[in-house]
């Protein structure tokens, strides 16, 4: 807050100290708070899609007879363009602007979701909702958070990351009990449109609030001070593709993206993916299911916000050694809970579990900005990808295990000792000796 300071008028008595006003030409609050609040909205509006693909396993395996390992196979094609679109995406973001990618992407989510209403094969499936939601998505995934981040703010840095985050589980926590609702009641065609008109809900938002620098409207970030605005990049598949390169010559990158190719599987592939029809499985309704979710979402929310916080005042990496060792106890537990009904043990595992969900991310993308400095944004979006990597493996083997063994049981277990195997690569993290920014247009 900009503060001025007033001289005295001749006739005040000597002594008294000049006092202070605001300048009535500065906003109350730094506008970097209003771009993460539009910021926060987008991804909750996306986020619409992410609720839907593990309720709609059990209805297109009815009405189409589609094994689940091909209607996996669709999910996780969608999963993996998710994350190898956003490295692409944030360099985009770098050449034509946030607010022209991101309304394009919402575009693209919307078009691929509604057009599904009319699939009548599997290959549509894999194409609309696999492709083309996917590819939307992915210009919508987390590196947009960080790019946000990065660009309007100096302090705060983790909280902020920490609640665009959970702007996710938000989205989640709003869709998941109407469109299971829907599902059940309506079939899963009135789901599909109602993501569709979710994505397009919120492209006005974005081009008419969001900005894309603090220079745009005369400000420096918050925290930090002014800059000028820098000029656009070009070759933005080429720059994405060199700090690729560049980042994977250093043992950081692979532990990165290792320990959240795991987090991927264990999150998205498998329990996003998969609870919802192994809980059905044992009798449990699938609302039921749905709302297990939805908290879980509910409780990710005040997890990864508090994972921000935690990340601007301790350890990135030991924070991570512990989420991960977590998250593996937990699932190791899950096969002897699922049950018809939900019992406190159940509800147990949801809060713990909701609580680990995505607080993973500040303190990878705490990482990820010592390591690799300007470029953190990209190389995040490269990380991600593993993670997408991850959950497209998990998601695709999920359906495969339960066609095969009947069961999710050999999943939950593989990947609970892939979580303990994330936590040691996190104790291997080494801390940087110096950052190492390159040149906007490397």
């Amino acid at each position: 807050m900009a503060q001025t300071t007033e001289t005295p008028p001749a006739d005040t008595p000597d002594g008294r100290a000049p006092r202070t006003f605001r300048d009535p030409r500065t906003p109350r609050m730094h506008r970097a708070w209003f771009v993460a609040a539009v910021t926060f909205v987008t991804i909750i509006g996306a986020a619409a899609f992410a609720s839907l693909p593990g309720l709609l396993i059990e209805p297109l395996h009815e009405e189409f007879d589609w094994s689940r390992g091909t209607i996996g196979f669709a999910v996780s094609v969608n999963l993996a363009l998710y994350g190898l679109t956003a490295p692409f995406a944030a360099a985009l973001m770098d050449r034509f602007g946030i607010r022209r990618i991101v309304a394009v992407a919402l575009t693209v989510i919307a078009l691929g979701s509604v057009l599904t209403v009319w699939m009548t094969a599997a290959w549509q499936l894999v194409l609309l909702w696999g492709v083309l939601v996917g590819l939307g998505s992915g210009s919508m995934a987390l590196a947009f958070a960080a790019t946000v981040t990065n660009r309007w703010f100096v302090a705060r840095r983790g909280l902020v990351t920490g609640i665009l985050t959970a702007a996710g589980a938000s989205g989640q926590l709003v869709f998941l009990p109407l469109l299971s609702w829907l599902v059940e009641h309506h079939g899963w065609r009135p789901a599909a449109v109602t993501v569709a008109l979710a994505a397009l809900a919120v492209v006005p938002f974005v081009w008419l609030l969001l900005r894309d620098h603090p220079a745009d409207v005369g400000l420096a970030p918050y925290g930090g001070e002014y800059a000028e605005k820098p000029a656009p990049v070009t070759g933005a598949a080429r720059r994405a593709v060199t700090v690729l390169f560049k980042a994977a010559r250093t043992g950081p990158f692979w532990l990165l993206a290792g320990t959240f190719a795991i987090c991927g599987a264990s999150t998205n592939g498998l329990v996003k993916t998969h609870f919802v029809p192994a809980a059905h499985d044992h009798g449990m309704p699938v609302t039921a299911a749905a709302g297990l979710l939805a908290v879980i979402g509910v409780f990710d929310v005040v997890g990864t916000i508090a994972s921000g916080w935690f990340t601007d005042r301790f350890e990135a990496r030991r924070l991570l050694a512990v989420y991960y060792a977590l998250r593996g106890i937990s699932l190791l537990f899950l096969p002897m809970l699922l049950a018809p009904s939900v019992h406190p043990p159940m509800l147990f595992f949801i809060v713990f579990y909701g609580l680990d969900w995505v607080a993973t991310v500040p303190p990878t993308i705490a990482l990820c900005r010592e390591h690799y400095g300007e470029d953190s944004a990209i190389v995040f979006g490269w990380v991600l990808a593993s993670h997408q990597v991850g959950a497209a493996a998990v998601a695709f083997a999920g359906g495969v295990a339960r066609d095969v063994f009947g069961s999710y049981d050999l999943v939950w277990y593989a990947s609970g000792a892939l979580c303990a195997a994330a936590a040691l690569m996190a104790l291997v993290i080494r801390r940087p000796r110096t950052m190492t920014p390159s040149p906007a247009g490397a």
